[in-house]
């Protein structure tokens, strides 16, 4: 652990997590609660929120409201600074899955865009200024994922809404760096399969937990191992994908632009057996 983040994730100190009542948000939740920060929450399923007060041991601020609604983020930032007077870590985790292709009408992204991008943008907008001003040591934390680094196909538009993640917030940290000399910090955070309620939502009811995912209690302890060491990327593996996996084919990705491949040369007919014998061989 850095000494900088000691002072971040540390007893007494606020986080605030959007998509905080289930999967990957809840499981963040009662990790920093464990370590004894307060917490503000903010999800749409008020019910579900409402819930997770009686499962974590702290202080906790609850706000219902969309992620997408800069109302509800002003708010959750007011109510925040007026009980707690502080902003130790900002977690953008509040994310859906819906299917939209390359020619679906655009209506059909909109959703996608305005929760998975536009609510971290509007997120970072709320919240980023009071943090640049406050003068403590902060980190704010977006939820990426494989799908804006590599971009599969088969579901663009969150794959668009997630590679636009990915560069806001390289954006975000580069000019931190520039405004605050690395007083607050931010962090990319790139899931693996993780068993959460958006995924079990596109399976079959009842379903139980491939042997290839972890759970989201699995990555967070991940996470935070890395986050405390000041890491940006935090890209995590799965039961199925390792870290090696991911990289060999984060430098297959870049290399289509750098060779010329055609695009998403791994899923292309005459590149599929050349990706899978370069991936094997480990050179």
């Amino acid at each position: 652990m850095s000494e900088r983040m000691n002072s971040v994730v540390a007893p007494g100190r606020v986080a605030v997590i959007t998509g905080a009542a289930k999967g990957i948000g809840l499981a963040i939740a009662r990790a920093l609660a464990a370590r004894g920060m307060k917490l503000a929450l903010l999800d749409l399923d008020a019910d579900a929120l409402e819930d997770v007060t009686s499962t974590l041991d702290t202080d906790i601020l609850i706000v219902s409201g969309d992620v997408s609604d800069l109302s509800a983020l002003t708010r959750l930032r007011d109510e925040t600074i007026s009980r707690f007077g502080d902003v130790a870590v900002l977690v953008n985790n509040a994310g859906i899955t819906q299917g939209a292709g390359p020619w679906d009408n655009p209506a059909k992204w909109r959703r996608q865009i305005d929760v998975n991008f536009g609510g971290v943008l509007a997120a970072q907008h709320v919240f980023v200024p009071y943090m640049i001003e406050a003068g403590r040591q902060s980190a704010v934390v977006n939820l990426g994922s494989k799908e804006g680094i590599t971009t599969p196909p088969g579901n663009a538009a969150y794959s668009v809404a997630k590679a636009a993640v990915k560069v806001l917030t390289e954006q975000l940290s580069h000019e931190l760096l520039k405004e605050t000399g690395g007083r607050v910090s931010a962090h990319l955070l790139v899931p693996g399969y993780t068993w959460t309620p958006m995924n079990t939502a596109l399976k079959p009811q009842g379903i139980a937990k491939p042997d290839e995912a972890w759970t989201a209690e699995q990555l967070v302890e991940y996470f935070l191992v890395r986050l405390l060491d000041e890491n940006f990327y935090i890209i995590c593996p799965d039961n199925a994908v390792t870290s090696a996996i991911d990289a060999r084919r984060i430098r297959w990705a870049a290399d289509d632009m750098i060779l010329n491949r055609p695009a998403l040369s791994r899923w292309h007919p005459d590149w599929m057996d050349k990706f899978a014998a370069w991936l094997k061989s480990g050179h």
